[in-house]
């Protein structure tokens, strides 16, 4: 009788160790269900260049177009499109008939007021001998005085003609006002050039193609922080691999839009970008990428672009979806804060792997709100928690942020994934850590 009863207390001592490992396990089970799998980085110390992107395309720096300063038919064309000239050459040569006979009438015209005023000046002469023997009155002196003015203005006007018609005959052989290459060439031999001050036909362009710039399209909201003389990195399409610089040389003060009215308006302002090294073979209408590097920092704290969020400030009071957390508090900046009134405050935040649950921390002092003395459950060993860290941040590279403050280097935080950290993360949430096995059957 006493083996039987000594078993049975056997049998319940076993049962109810049997019965605690379950509720161990179970509850670990339940810890490791609700977890989080993200995935973490250190916070280093690196060079963060912030850059603005825009597209546009290649043109000379000098381009001329040639045009006529008088309409006349084409008479021959010396150079082709892509050939070298130089400052001088002769280009084009217009029919020059009826420019020549202009300047003879006008040489002539020229001729005449000359005769004009040897005779004005005989009259004015003989005229002025009599009056000094007053065989002639003052009208008459005066009166061929007048005669001899007028006759001077007209010749003049005579000669002043002469030259204008000189310089259209002239100009009726087109030479290049530039050293550079003929990149275009409008008209052909037999063709009529309009010449005119307002509506001359282009002819020909002649383009410095040793000089470069591109010409780039930047948006409102990016222009602002592009200065002349920044340094710019750019990518020509037809030159693949290769990286070449230039410099900002010009802003756009007036800006362009496109879709006006409409949900697609689009304000951007031109920049242009000087190359410093022009390759070979560039032609003008390559299409273009810049990138404006309008700020660098060196060697300072920096945290990945996917890492930092945004949350309404004391969110830490709220889980996720908005429903209070088990804490009490009194505040009443929650999300479900009922007075309309008051606008929301946002702070930007990365969540810091902690080893225990914890208040948040904020400009160097826990922020606990009324418990900020509350207790926290003990955490079981190996456990890991997300942390609210509120951070200020400075100019952001394509892949990271410079950091001002909130966080010190070496500390871990928690950079992935995307929905984890934009959604399911809150303040004190478990995590587990994502294995170099699970991001390589991911990637």
């Amino acid at each position: 009788m006493a083996k039987l009863i000594k078993k049975k207390k056997w049998l319940i001592f076993g049962g109810g160790g049997l019965l605690l490992v379950i509720m161990i396990v179970a509850s670990l089970r339940k810890d490791n269900t609700n977890a989080i799998t993200v995935e973490a980085e250190k916070v280093t110390r690196r060079t963060v260049v912030q850059k603005v992107n825009a597209s546009g395309r290649i043109q000379p720096e000098i381009e001329v177009k040639i045009s006529a300063t008088s309409s006349a038919w084409i008479d021959s064309i010396t150079v082709k499109e892509g050939d070298r000239v130089k400052k001088g050459q002769h280009l084009i040569s217009l029919d020059r008939k009826q420019l020549l006979a202009n300047y003879n009438s006008a040489s002539s015209s020229v001729r005449s007021a000359e005769a004009r005023i040897k005779q004005e000046l005989a009259s004015k002469k003989r005229v002025e001998s009599m009056y000094e023997q007053n065989l002639a009155s003052d009208q008459e002196l005066e009166a061929i005085q007048a005669s001899y003015e007028i006759a001077n203005s007209q010749l003049s006007q005579a000669k002043a003609n002469l030259e204008s018609r000189r310089d259209d005959l002239d100009k009726a052989r087109i030479t290049a006002p530039q050293n550079g290459i003929v990149t275009k060439i409008y008209k052909e031999v037999g063709e009529m050039a309009v010449g005119g001050m307002f509506q001359a036909d282009n002819l020909m362009i002649v383009a410095d193609l040793s000089r470069m710039e591109v010409i780039i399209d930047v948006n409102e909201n990016d222009v602002v922080s592009v200065a002349v003389g920044d340094t710019t990195e750019i990518e020509i399409d037809a030159f693949l691999d290769t990286l070449f610089y230039g410099v900002v040389s010009e802003i756009a003060h007036v800006s362009e839009v496109t879709g006006m009215g409409s949900q697609q308006q689009v304000t951007n302002f031109q920049v242009k970008v000087r190359m410093l090294n022009v390759p070979e073979g560039i032609r003008p209408g390559m299409s273009a990428t810049a990138d404006i590097i309008t700020d660098k920092k060196e060697d300072v704290l920096a945290i990945p672009i996917q890492s930092l969020t945004v949350r309404q400030k004391g969110s830490e009071k709220f889980a996720s979806g908005g429903k209070k957390s088990g804490r009490p508090n009194n505040s009443n900046s929650g999300p479900n804060n009922n007075d309309g009134s008051k606008k929301r405050e946002m702070e930007e935040l990365v969540f810091v792997i902690a080893d225990a649950e914890g208040n948040v921390k904020r400009d160097e002092s826990y922020d606990g709100g009324e418990n900020i003395d509350e207790e926290f459950k003990k955490a079981k060993k190996g456990t890991k928690y997300a942390h609210i860290r509120p951070v200020k941040v400075g100019i952001s590279s394509d892949t990271h942020y410079e950091l001002l403050s909130g966080l010190d280097e070496g500390e871990e935080i928690i950079t992935g994934s995307y929905k984890a950290i934009s959604k399911d993360l809150s303040h004190n949430k478990i995590i587990t850590m994502r294995k170099d096995s699970d991001k390589k059957e991911n990637n």
